[in-house]
């Protein structure tokens, strides 16, 4: 089969290596038939984090079709289409069952990998796959992209906006314009906030941000930034933070535009080496957040707010590419050419 590989920093290219076979009992094979490029992968490819050279792609976002599975798996069967989500939850231990799966005590393999190639091995399958009615026929290439969606970054904006204790009247913020910020703003208004200030230097993003619920955009960055939040807040602050980037600067920011009492929820993978508590204790500010909880949400609220048409995050993949086209697909978002990159299979 044909699947990505990263050479390098700035290059990754397919290989045909062997299809993935069941290992385990609660392992399922599938048929990739819709994946994506996050901004996550874009860490190594940029060269700001190490990945050593010639390891199979980070890619951890898929739509398929189950091919095969093993001897403990019951709730899916080969021929299902599914969404496979980047985390692994067992749906029984303490984590799962408090709705944070991103962070199951069942396992240490809870993460996905190799989601871009035409098949991939799903471990601990059983509780963790999504079920999409039909087939991947049966659904617009716009429905596509959003059922894709919710295998992470739909998912993450939401466990964001969860996190945050976004609720009904909030003055929320969202620091991050990605494809996960973007999402953010969906997930902030469907929780009911009343005021979504979402940060965004890009026009493309501006706009998806405003058309998903976005009542005032700051362009700004650092103080200038934080200034422009206090103005539209009446210098209070806001009710809720969504930090969707994970840099200094931007965890920074989250921390500065919270009102006392606040609760920021960070979703951006950290890159801060230390982080000063100082601040927020002094402003009893809490912090939430990590690794979303994909499943719990799919099957609680995104999956049926997707088919019902009440949302639409697929709009956050505005470039689309042949899985042969992998490296371009990656150069495109890491030049920002595309807020996000999709791999169509066939």
């Amino acid at each position: 089969m044909k699947t990505t590989v990263f050479m390098g920093p700035g290059k990754v290219e397919l290989r045909d290596l062997d299809k993935p076979t069941v290992e385990k009992d609660d392992d399922v094979v599938i048929k990739v038939v819709r994946a994506c490029v996050c901004g996550s992968d874009l860490w190594a490819y940029r060269g700001i984090s190490h990945k050593p050279s010639n390891s199979l792609n980070g890619g951890h976002e898929a739509l398929g079709i189950v091919d095969s599975v093993g001897k403990n798996i019951t709730t899916v069967k080969p021929g299902d289409f599914v969404i496979a989500p980047f985390t692994h939850g067992c749906g029984k231990c303490a984590a799962c069952l408090a709705g944070y799966e991103g962070s199951c005590l069942s396992h240490q393999d809870n993460f996905s990998s190799g989601c871009q190639g035409e098949y991939v091995r799903f471990q601990h399958a059983e509780w963790a796959l999504v079920k999409i009615p039909g087939q991947p026929e049966d659904y617009s290439e716009e429905m596509l992209n959003s059922l894709l969606s919710l295998s992470d970054v739909m998912a993450t904006g939401y466990h964001a906006a969860r996190t945050a204790n976004v609720k009904s009247g909030d003055t929320t913020v969202v620091v991050g314009d990605g494809a996960v910020g973007l999402c953010g703003v969906i997930a902030a208004k469907m929780r009911g906030a009343k005021q979504i200030i979402a940060m965004s230097r890009h026009e493309d993003r501006q706009k998806l941000a405003t058309e998903f619920g976005a009542t005032e955009i700051v362009a700004e960055r650092g103080e200038d930034a934080v200034k422009k939040v206090m103005e539209l807040t009446h210098n209070q602050g806001a009710d809720s933070v969504l930090e969707c980037v994970g840099t200094e600067l931007s965890t920074d920011t989250a921390l500065k535009v919270a009102r006392p009492g606040a609760t920021v929820g960070r979703v951006g993978l950290p890159h801060v080496p230390k982080m000063d508590v100082t601040a927020p204790f002094g402003k009893n500010i809490a912090l939430a957040g990590g690794p979303a909880s994909v499943t719990t949400y799919d099957k609680a609220v995104l999956l049926k707010a997707v088919l019902d048409g009440d949302i639409h995050p697929g709009k956050v993949f505005t470039k689309k590419f042949k899985l042969d086209d992998i490296n371009y697909a990656y150069k495109a978002m890491a030049d920002r050419k595309t807020i996000k990159s999709i791999i169509v299979m066939k």
